[in-house]
């Protein structure tokens, strides 16, 4: 791949690229290097999401706003504590931060647990960006996150489907971010191709769902479009 041209077709919607955002998207497409190319659009658009537009491995309670990118593990810890106090954090039973357990990397592992799911003992070691790269696209890949992976989803149409099967729910809940990672996904897509990505095959044959089916339970496929449909489809998605 020409990465290039890929960086020069981001920055035409994302602006000016600071170095660690270039660093790691650099990370996420050498970790993602056998994915095709949806699939890594949707990496790179998931973890802009996750890293308010950085793109670089953050730590838990980081917004883009903070011009201290890097606090102090006390610090994070202290911020997780006053938002538990005031209950502002109604989906956590038991602060699992006080042991140092808290999110760190471009798509962020909480709790001890899951920490492990990745082989990662040294809970610092997740903002390394090798590493961090590596729990992205693996998580992302087989469902490490949430139980939800990649290959669970017909794209690129899938990216616009409703929030109950969309994409964005393979890395976090019904945010309300489902329209955000779309267009990112969009913008990745199109510059990965543009930039030759390696990986590149045609997009799957989108199919319908049953009455009641799941995105995991596709009906009859729809009839097969010729070369150039599927092409515009890798590219662009259809929309309905």
């Amino acid at each position: 791949m020409n990465r290039a041209k890929f960086f020069n077709a981001i920055r035409g919607p994302m602006g000016p690229l600071a170095s660690e955002t270039v660093a790691g998207i650099e990370a996420l497409l050498d970790a993602g290097s056998a994915l095709d190319l949806h699939h890594m659009a949707n990496v790179l658009a998931q973890v802009r999401r996750e890293t308010g537009g950085g793109m670089a491995p953050i730590k838990e309670t980081v917004m883009p706003w903070h011009k201290n990118k890097n606090p102090s593990d006390a610090t994070v810890i202290g911020r997780l504590d006053r938002a538990f106090a005031k209950g502002q954090l109604k989906w956590v039973k038991t602060p699992y931060w006080r042991g140092g357990a808290f999110g760190r990397g471009q798509i962020q592992a909480t709790h001890d647990y899951n920490y492990s799911k990745f082989g990662i003992v040294n809970y610092s070691d997740a903002l390394k960006l090798d590493v961090s790269a590596r729990i992205a696209v693996e998580g992302m890949r087989y469902g490490k996150f949430t139980g939800r992976k990649l290959s669970d989803y017909v794209f690129p149409r899938a990216i616009h489907n409703p929030p109950e099967i969309n994409p964005r729910r393979i890395v976090n809940g019904k945010d309300g971010s489902d329209k955000e990672v779309a267009a990112s996904h969009e913008m990745f897509a199109g510059a990965l191709f543009d930039a030759g990505w390696d990986a590149l095959s045609p997009a799957p044959l989108p199919m319908a769902l049953p009455k009641g089916g799941s995105v995991n339970t596709p009906a009859t496929p729809a009839p097969t479009p010729s070369f150039w449909a599927q092409f515009i489809t890798a590219i662009f998605g259809r929309r309905k």
